[in-house]
């Protein structure tokens, strides 16, 4: 790899913080140039814009998460397992980014705001939505899982109570409601276990 590819890496790596923590308005390239010890226009010669660096972070950021989310769920297990295994994950796992889930923060940052970091948002939702529900759809077709389960309404419930409790315990500064959140989500797995 280039030194300016890795450069480009390491800016990537450090602004993802700054971003997932303050939002992309909350965010200047003067916090990026304080973060990398990088003048202007050495940021400028490897991203074009704010939006530049901010979508790439975004997207360093997401993989991060994802990655450390994913890491010790057996795809192999039966669908029920894999889903609660899933879940666990979530509950027991930080982001790897500092300022929580990248996902949230940046849909909430971008509800009506960057459009483009707003699209990338909506993106990772839909992509974490159809993960999951294929795990449903695959329990469905073992047998495993009820076929009357609606995998979208499964998908939709899980991230909907993931995503709220993770709101509510950065709020209290306590795990409570993700635990919480795991049992409400481990009676409703087992509920729909054939």
């Amino acid at each position: 790899m280039r030194k300016g590819e890795l450069t480009r890496e390491r800016i990537v790596a450090q602004a993802a913080p700054i971003f997932n923590q303050q939002g992309f308005a909350g965010s200047s390239m003067q916090d990026v140039m304080a973060a990398t010890g990088l003048e202007k226009g050495g940021l400028y010669r490897h991203f074009r814009s704010k939006e530049e660096l901010a979508v790439e972070s975004f997207r360093f950021a997401l993989a991060k998460a994802e990655k450390m989310r994913a890491s010790g769920v057996e795809p192999s297990l039966g669908a029920v397992e894999h889903l609660h295994s899933l879940v666990k994950h979530f509950v027991e796992t930080p982001s790897g980014v500092p300022g929580g889930c990248p996902l949230m923060n940046t849909a909430i940052d971008n509800d009506d705001g960057n459009p483009v970091l707003r699209a990338l948002a909506k993106r990772g939702f839909s992509d974490w939505k159809s993960r999951i529900s294929r795990v449903v759809e695959r329990g469905i077709r073992s047998g495993e899982i009820v076929p009357e389960t609606e995998p979208r309404r499964i998908a939709n419930v899980i991230i909907a109570t993931l995503e709220g409790a993770l709101m509510i315990s950065r709020l209290e500064g306590t795990k409570a409601a993700l635990q919480d959140a795991r049992t409400a989500l481990d009676s409703l797995l087992e509920g729909i276990r054939a």
